[in-house]
């Protein structure tokens, strides 16, 4: 019995040091570094790199060149008899050369907002990667509750062999029943065929966690029981409040960038060509010419399209307002049930151990008494049942509290 209770009271600590261990903060390191949606982050670095330097080829001079030839059912001719009138032919080769002199700083908005863009649209695969946070907790403590409900099984199994080598001693002696040791037989039984479904379940809940993670894992593997506290913070620190306020930015980036569009934009330009006829059109012959100097271009009105636009942006600070009071009110909500999760376990494990203690000593009579013959195998059989279902119960409710717990730091952003 004392080998028994030793057994119980050690099944939450895990030797093992050989075989290969793993803890829960490594199952969120690990998905977020390995799950599939966590390669979008360098995409979208990649893609910034590109659209920011298409942006910046716009401080580049523009180089473009132009050939054409045409034949005019026409042409002009001055009643001159010593000026030949121009060929209806005509052949022109152009090289010009743009460069963007001002533009009221819209290619450094336009950049400022590619990067906010950047960060918001990152931020959101955090976020993503962040949530299934909750999804690795609930294989993780299912596969704990698995690792130790096994441990409890093979505790009660130890005890109930050595209660039967205790029985078929007695049955060879004549002190009981001969079939006393038969109802055991068959317990044990049943207790290879728990073992056997406790360890199928567990598999398979590694094997999908181990999915998750992009890790092999295998049964061997030990899942590190985290002692998990509750941590005293008032404020949420969820990546979705950085999210929302990444989204104000862009948003005021956005506005930026709209204001910059109807600026005045001022160009330099030269273009050198050959051709004919060339600028001089009474010259009928090939000529090299060149032109140069500057552009403005200034949009005085648009009929109110920047200011709809710009309006339309102050209704999305608005919409993610509202998104940010609603994500509140959900999380406090989410808050105040795992609160109340963890207050209902703990008062049930509060119970389990008083239901237990109780239990061992009922246990312990009992195995005196079928020592001495006085109840059947049966009876005793029962009162160890009964135990066992009381600690599995224990174990699955300390399981749970566990859970809350990590669900609410979780929940929290902790």
């Amino acid at each position: 019995m004392k080998r028994f209770l030793c057994i119980l009271i050690s099944i939450t600590a895990f030797s093992g040091s050989a075989q290969q261990s793993i803890s829960l903060q490594e199952c969120y390191d690990l998905v977020t570094l390995n799950y599939p949606l966590a390669k979008q982050t360098q995409l979208l670095e990649a893609q910034n790199t590109l659209e920011t330097a298409v942006v910046s080829n716009a401080k580049l001079p523009q180089l473009s060149l132009d050939a054409q030839a045409t034949y005019q059912s026409d042409v002009i001719e001055i009643p001159i008899s010593s000026i030949d009138p121009l060929n209806k032919d005509q052949y022109r080769a152009t090289f010009s050369v743009n460069q963007l002199l001002y533009n009221g700083g819209a290619t450094g908005a336009s950049l400022a907002l590619k990067s906010a863009q950047l960060k918001t649209n990152q931020k959101q695969i955090e976020v993503s990667l962040y949530q299934l946070r909750q999804q690795i907790n609930q294989l993780y403590f299912s596969i704990l509750l698995a690792q130790e409900s096994k441990l409890l099984v093979k505790a009660k199994q130890e005890q109930l062999q050595a209660k039967l080598d205790e029985v078929r001693a007695g049955v060879t002696y004549g002190m009981l029943m001969p079939s006393s040791d038969k109802v055991l037989e068959a317990e044990l039984l049943k207790i290879d065929q728990q073992y056997q479904e406790l360890e199928s379940s567990k598999n398979s809940l590694i094997e999908t966690l181990g999915s998750l993670i992009k890790k092999p894992l295998t049964g061997a593997t030990q899942f590190q029981n985290p002692l998990i506290e509750i941590k005293v913070q008032p404020e949420l620190t969820r990546p979705e409040l950085e999210l929302f306020q990444y989204k104000k930015e862009e948003i005021a980036h956005s506005e930026r960038f709209i204001g910059k569009q109807n600026a005045p934009k001022l160009h330099g330009f030269a273009t050198g060509g050959y051709g004919n006829p060339g600028l001089n059109m009474l010259d009928n012959s090939f000529q090299a010419f060149y032109t140069a100097g500057v552009k403005l271009h200034w949009n005085v009105f648009d009929w109110n399209a920047n200011k709809k636009q710009r309006e339309s942006l102050a209704i999305n600070k608005d919409l993610v307002d509202t998104e940010v009071e609603i994500f509140k009110l959900n999380t406090h909500i989410e808050l105040n049930k795992q609160q109340q999760e963890i207050d209902k376990m703990e008062a049930i494990i509060t119970a389990d151990d008083a239901i237990i203690d109780l239990r061992k000593d009922v246990l312990l009579t009992a195995s005196s008494q079928l020592k001495n013959g006085v109840i059947t195998a049966s009876a005793y059989l029962t009162e160890l049942t009964n135990l066992y279902e009381d600690e599995n119960t224990r174990v699955r409710h300390k399981i749970q509290l566990q859970l809350a717990k990590v669900n609410y730091n979780v929940i929290k952003g902790l």
